[in-house]
């Protein structure tokens, strides 16, 4: 029997598997034969032939941030003639708006605003929930570093107030690779990733529950890709608070990283198969149609998949890098249902929701 042969018995024996074990299934196996087995995991945590989906939109606050992370096209420098800040009432219609469409939450993130203290975003998030209550999933590790650094107080401090003012949940953003080395590269104003992990770490410890992402496609290789999710898998072990894994590629365009090639759907969907596989302890693998598109993201469901994300009533961030697919409620139930399975709406702790 060849190593393949023995890696894949034992993960359809539900066993863990190290990281030499995953660097040779990422790298020789079979493609399809990947898929199938990611599919096989995915079916032994989600017999049941649901795809679930959030209804949300992604307000971002202001795109004021002293980061100026190379992989990004969104962000103003202060003072830039179309730098923002939403006031509270544009805030509160954008949510209004979402909820009208069937939304059960708002996805609630800037940059490192210099001059905006931690009580400004204390208030914003007692201002929704006292006018227009709705769950908050917002925010990122990095920012909580940020104000931790910017206001002279622990990050334990930081993720306390944001909860007592209203914060629910909090988004894996800024974790693109967790390895410092690449990190340095593309983000080097931005948290290493220990810190990353922390705050993650003691969100869980307060209660939070949170998602965990990776950017990848950028200066990273194949084996830091893998070394990212080990580090998830890692923290998973101990608190158990991740709610679900998102990869998406780097999209390159307008961003100070334009010599990167997009990669492939192949590329993808075999980096979301090995996530399946080796996080063996978060249940939720989220597939990204917003950079991958529809088609892509149907096929991503039988790598491994088995959410379909959000409606993204409004994204700015990917689309400042000049990939704009939208989707509507429908448009992904159509998809789901197109691919195969039932979809069901669910909140963001992937509760189902009544069945429409």
């Amino acid at each position: 029997m060849s190593e393949l042969e023995k890696i894949f018995d034992k993960v359809l024996g539900g066993e863990r598997i190290g990281f030499d074990e995953a660097e040779l299934l990422y790298t020789e196996a079979d493609f399809y034969d990947l898929g199938w087995l990611a599919h096989r995991v995915r079916l032994r945590k989600h017999p049941e032939p649901l795809v679930t989906y959030v209804v949300d939109r992604n307000i971002n606050y202001s795109n004021v941030c002293v980061c100026c992370c190379k992989f990004c096209a969104f962000f103003r420098e202060p003072g830039a003639q179309d730098a923002y800040v939403l006031s509270f009432e544009e805030i509160g219609r954008k949510i209004d708006e979402t909820k009208a469409l069937g939304g059960t939450q708002i996805l609630m993130q800037g940059g490192h605003h210099p001059e905006l203290p931690l009580t400004w975003y204390e208030d914003m998030l007692r201002w929704i929930k006292q006018n227009h209550p709705v769950h908050i999933h917002a925010f990122s590790p990095p920012e909580v570093v940020f104000w931790s650094e910017k206001e002279g107080i622990p990050v334990a401090e930081v993720v306390r107030r944001l909860r007592e003012a209203g914060l629910d949940s909090i988004p894996g953003g800024g974790a693109e690779i967790l390895v410092d080395e690449v990190r340095s590269r593309v983000a080097p104003n931005k948290c290493p990733s220990d810190q990353w992990l922390g705050v993650m770490e003691e969100a869980h410890r307060q209660g939070l529950r949170t998602t965990a992402t990776m950017m990848f496609g950028h200066l990273e290789t194949p084996a830091q890709r893998l070394e990212h999710l080990f580090r998830v898998r890692e923290v998973q072990d101990r608190t158990g608070g991740f709610t679900a894994f998102i990869p998406w590629t780097f999209q390159p365009d307008h961003t100070a990283l334009p010599h990167c090639r997009k990669l492939t759907s192949v590329e993808y969907l075999r980096t979301l198969a090995v996530s399946r596989i080796v996080l063996d302890n978060v249940d939720n693998i989220q597939v990204s149609w917003v950079t991958m598109g529809p088609k892509i993201a149907q096929l991503a469901l039988y790598f491994g998949g088995n959410d379909f994300g959000s409606t993204m009533i409004e994204e700015n961030v990917v689309k400042a890098a000049g990939v704009a697919f939208r989707l509507s409620r429908e448009e992904i139930r159509r998809l789901v249902q197109g691919a195969g399975f039932t979809p069901r709406q669910r909140t963001m702790d992937y509760t189902l929701m009544e069945a429409k």
